[in-house]
């Protein structure tokens, strides 16, 4: 079983705390006038729209919900799509919205009381009583599930019964949008509901559809005629667990004097497989139908056989001026275009006080229809119709506006890419509506094109560039990297288009993103003076280190080799190592006296060392080194010369 949080409804009565949002006007226009009820998700006020003139149910959402992004967003998209559902048993939505920290839905006021009332002033229902008030529950509910909407919610106090006697279904879409809400990563497999009316496959899974919604009105015509949920328990959790293992025990084993045939109503509707219920209201409705054409005339609230005690149980609706009371006779055919519900006396008159009844009701009727016209002619009758003001700017639209009798709101604005700033896009009502005269046009005037400036993002990592973008309402294009002396690597070089262009809302900016300074390619320095070489690559942005070496080709203080060698490539910033000469190595003169001429010329060249042979005038046959101009053990250049004296 899914982990549950449930949350009561109660309805605010008698003395009241005052409440800061009576007397505000919430966005700009809906007066907040009374509080009528408090619940567990958002508190209920009577407030007027200013901008048409009538009265509407103003459902405030509790901080806890409003604070939500998602709950909002899904909110939102629930009101939208309820708002299309139209049928004579369901409560209207005009309007949702946003007022600061205020998330409100703007609904159909409807004066009169809910079913959880009726119970609690007169308790239990007779069988036609129920069935009376089902009927339109359901038509309400087969609308909705032609439309594709599942109320997931349905209870005594989601049943409105109006002072002109009519039914109404009232919370569409609310359910589902707090269910969404409250499935986040922080309130994962949170459900929040009514613990006695929600069926076992949204204990359990947390799934709705039509056949929950029969489940929850199987449950409401169970309490309507026993006066009691089915299941109670000390704990939210433990009712819940009595949906998922109990089966709904008929009416009449707690009130003997139901009948079998609602007994077959709730099994069918409330039983635990959702497979075994009526698979949508509409069946439901064919067999709520069938069972009232066998059951008697429904009676008024609160009458009974013992007139002494009637009086006490008659509770008048404000307005009405008698019980609610069903129309009696066969059910209505689901052709039938008549509410569900009309204000009837509370008991059975002789023949001679019907007739009374009847010439009184036709009278009555006359006097309306009387005040009816009356009131046409001097409200409804004196109208106007509402001028073309599209493209006019405020005054204008103004002055228009003025002779008519019609003042103008143009608090509401927008963007447009037709339309001049300051000029007006549309009306609500639209031009060529007939309104009364005094009445408010709302006007959205035009802010110009959507236009958004390329953030300047230089210098800005690529995660710090795409958040400016995207706070701007632009989008992140192609993002290529390059070489940069001056941009560190990894940072935002440019943007195109760049910085200032004004673009269209999610239109792109490709960035440039710094790879660092290019590489060195490092030249041929060998030969160069350690002087001329330094200074090549310390204009390149190098650093230099050295190391010596002999070099038998290279002259002493000149570069014989770099490393990395010529040809390579350094980041910018490396290091280069040149390798100096340190000129011809050092050789070791042997000793070469008495040797052949030829043999120590031969070992002296060897190392490296030049011989110079010298001859007295008259040539000897000894032909031996005698004398060596370089002692035997001295240390002198590769490449020096030696001179030899022969005999």
């Amino acid at each position: 079983m899914r982990h549950l949080e449930f949350r009561t409804v109660e309805t605010s009565a008698g003395t009241r705390a005052p409440d800061a949002l009576v007397g505000r006007v919430v966005d700009g226009r809906y007066r907040v006038d009374a509080r009528l009820a408090r619940g567990g998700m958002a508190t209920v006020y009577e407030a007027t729209d200013l901008r048409l003139d009538r009265t509407v149910a103003l459902k405030v959402m509790h901080a806890s919900l409003a604070d939500d992004a998602a709950f909002v967003s899904r909110f939102q998209r629930e009101a939208r799509s309820a708002a299309r559902l139209s049928d004579p048993h369901v409560v209207a939505v005009y309007d949702q919205g946003e007022d600061g920290p205020l998330v409100y839905l703007a609904m159909e006021y409807v004066p009169g009381r809910t079913v959880r009332d009726v119970l609690r002033e007169h308790g239990r229902l007779s069988a036609e009583q129920a069935l009376t008030i089902l009927d339109p529950v359901l038509q309400a509910l087969e609308a909705a599930h032609r439309a594709g909407f599942v109320h997931r919610d349905v209870k005594p106090e989601n049943v409105l019964l109006t002072d002109d006697g009519r039914v109404k279904v009232a919370d569409f879409g609310l359910a589902r949008a707090i269910s969404s809400a409250t499935s986040t990563a922080a309130t994962q497999g949170l459900l929040i509901g009514t613990v006695a009316y929600l069926s076992p496959e949204q204990v359990e899974r947390g799934v709705a559809d039509a056949r929950s919604d029969v489940y929850g009105a199987g449950i409401l015509l169970y309490e309507m005629v026993t006066g009691s949920v089915p299941f109670a328990g000390e704990t939210p959790l433990a009712v819940a667990y009595q949906h998922v293992n109990a089966a709904v025990p008929s009416p009449s084993s707690v009130r003997p004097e139901v009948s079998p045939l609602i007994d077959g109503l709730v099994a069918q509707s409330a039983t635990r497989d959702p497979d075994d219920r009526y698979p949508d209201a509409a069946a439901f409705l064919d067999d709520v139908r069938a069972v009232r054409r066998q059951l008697p005339a429904p009676r008024a609230f609160g009458v009974v056989d013992d007139p002494a005690t009637a009086a006490t149980l008659v509770v008048p609706l404000a307005g009405a001026g008698t019980g609610f009371a069903p129309p009696s006779g066969p059910a209505p055919t689901a052709d039938s275009q008549t509410t569900a519900a009309t204000p009837l006396p509370a008991a059975k008159p002789a023949k001679r006080k019907r007739r009374k009844g009847w010439i009184a009701f036709l009278a009555v009727l006359v006097l309306a229809a009387l005040a009816a016209g009356a009131g046409w002619y001097l409200g409804v009758g004196r109208t106007v119709a509402v001028p073309p003001l599209a493209n006019l700017t405020v005054k204008q639209a103004e002055a228009k506006l003025a002779p008519l009798g019609l003042s103008l709101d143009a608090s509401q604005t927008d963007f447009s890419e037709t339309v001049g700033k300051g000029d007006i896009i549309r009306t609500d009502p639209d031009s060529g509506a007939e309104v009364r005269e005094g009445a408010t046009i709302a006007a959205v005037v035009s802010k110009g094109p959507e236009r958004y400036e390329v953030p300047d993002v230089r210098g800005k990592t690529v995660d710090e560039a795409t958040a400016l973008i995207t706070e701007n309402n632009l989008a992140v294009g192609t993002t290529k990297q390059a070489f940069d002396e001056k941009v560190d690597k990894g940072l935002v070089v440019s943007a195109t288009p760049k910085v200032g262009t004004e673009l269209k809302r999610g239109q792109t900016v490709d960035l440039v993103v710094s790879k660092g300074p290019a590489p060195v390619k490092i030249p041929n320095l060998a030969g160069q003076t350690k002087e001329a070489a330094t200074a090549t690559l310390t204009k390149a942005g190098l650093e230099v280190k050295y190391a010596d070496a002999y070099s038998k080709t290279v002259l002493e203080g000149s570069v014989v080799s770099s490393n990395p060698k010529a040809g390579a490539t350094v980041p910018k910033g490396g290091t280069v190592t040149l390798t100096i000469s340190l000129g011809p190595p050092l050789v070791t003169v042997p000793d070469v006296y008495d040797l052949k001429a030829a043999t120590a010329q031969k070992r002296l060249e060897a190392l490296g060392l030049k011989v110079v042979l010298e001859y007295p005038l008259v040539v000897t046959p000894r032909d031996r080194v005698v004398i060596q101009s370089i002692s035997a053990g001295t240390q002198v250049r590769w490449g020096s010369t030696i001179t030899l004296s022969i005999v």
